[in-house]
């Protein structure tokens, strides 16, 4: 098995930033598995008990903050992979050194948006302190904590991927 940056393989010449990339891309991994086979059994679980006529309240609620924390991590995975949505026409027509720029360029914006998308949830997660879920009854700090997680490990991925750039 070799050690690509999806495999979470360790290699000595692996700097410690782009190792730790990897183990939270390795969880993040798992844990969009886990939303996605929640959302699975769930959604199925709904069904059957609305066939019996027993709908499960909570259900829906539990799906849709699935999702979305399934959509932040799958969001994250793709970045760590370099698999995200790209629009490339007029990088590939640089020259080498133009498209090392332009990536470190694009590498420094996604990495700014990604701190206002883990500011602002820290932001929600303090100015809904206070509020709970409907069904569940949970605080709304829980469902927002989503937002930091993931901003925080995207970050992690985009900068461990400009440090390896520049040093090749």
């Amino acid at each position: 098995m070799t050690a690509g940056p999806a495999s979470g393989g360790e290699r000595p010449d692996r700097s410690p930033l782009l190792r730790l990339s990897d183990r939270l891309n390795s969880l993040s991994e798992m844990a969009l598995f886990l939303f996605m086979t929640a959302m699975i059994v769930l959604t199925t679980l709904q069904i059957a008990f609305r066939l019996l006529g027993n709908a499960l309240i909570w259900s829906e609620e539990v799906i849709c903050f699935a999702l979305v924390a399934a959509t932040m991590a799958g969001a994250s995975i793709a970045f760590k992979r370099g698999t995200h949505i790209a629009v490339t026409s007029l990088v590939d027509r640089l020259p080498p050194g133009g498209q090392k720029v332009m990536a470190c360029l694009i590498h420094l914006t996604a990495m700014a948006f990604f701190v206002v998308v883990a500011w602002y949830g820290i932001v929600l997660m303090r100015s809904e302190a206070f509020q709970t879920t409907p069904a569940l009854g949970i605080s709304m700090s829980w469902i927002y904590l989503i937002y930091p997680v993931t901003g925080a490990v995207t970050l992690i991925h985009l900068l461990a991927a400009l440090t390896e750039r520049a040093r090749s």
